[in-house]
């Protein structure tokens, strides 16, 4: 019996691996910087690479096992130094004693945390991010969207409606003598067309990205 509780324990363990490393999220943000979202820990801290670098711990929303926040001080004590920052992501959806551990750590060099303020925590670089907005955004990659597209708020080009632009070219000076259209013949404008909405940024991801890029401008990392 023994033999074969270890057998299906043996069995068991690299459907485990497979189970954890699919919970968590990666994605590489360009120039050396990756991103790596935790839903619980320490199951989902990733390992570490061949070759150190600049990474975000997206710690929103994340969850933790008694010895989650022990395991995740370890684990930042060996990842983050002055040349490979850690950006760390919080906010008030963070389990309480990852808060809490963030709030009494000793400093560590290469360790900045970013997010909304709030009663629990005060991160490092605070943002005025709405929480509904926030969700939207961590869901939408949750979801499948593009990493680029939560990180790009180039405003899109208003767009003139065609008949609009017709009418326009089409239609003859103020008091020209060769105007003969009646009323029945006035061509009405179309309505115009209603603003796009704004695209869907998540701000926080997206202010640790330009820390990163002004890092590296500065030659700092």
């Amino acid at each position: 019996m023994k033999i074969i509780h270890a057998a299906l324990l043996a069995l068991a363990l690299p459907l485990l691996a497979l189970a954890t490393e699919s919970a968590r999220i990666e994605r590489d943000l360009g120039q050396g910087l990756a991103y790596a979202r935790v839903h619980s820990l320490p199951a989902d801290l990733p390992a570490a690479p061949a070759r150190l670098g600049a990474l975000v711990l997206d710690l929103r929303y994340a969850l933790s096992s008694s010895d989650g926040v022990t395991t995740l001080g370890a684990w930042l004590k060996f990842r983050a130094s002055a040349r490979t920052p850690v950006f760390v992501l919080v906010n008030s959806g963070t389990a309480p004693a990852v808060l809490e551990f963030l709030e009494t750590a000793d400093p560590m060099p290469g360790l900045l945390t970013l997010g909304a303020a709030s009663s629990k925590f005060v991160p490092d670089v605070t943002l005025r991010v709405s929480a509904a907005t926030e969700r939207a955004a961590y869901d939408a990659l949750e979801h499948g969207t593009p990493v680029a597209t939560l990180l790009t708020d180039n405003p899109t080009k208003p767009r003139h409606d065609e008949a609009e632009i017709a009418q326009e070219h089409a239609a003859p000076s103020a008091g020209s003598d060769d105007d003969e259209t009646g009323p029945e013949e006035s061509v009405s404008a179309s309505p115009a067309l209603p603003a796009p909405p704004p695209p869907l940024i998540d701000t926080t991801l997206q202010r640790a990205v330009h820390l990163h890029r002004a890092l590296l401008a500065l030659k700092k990392i």
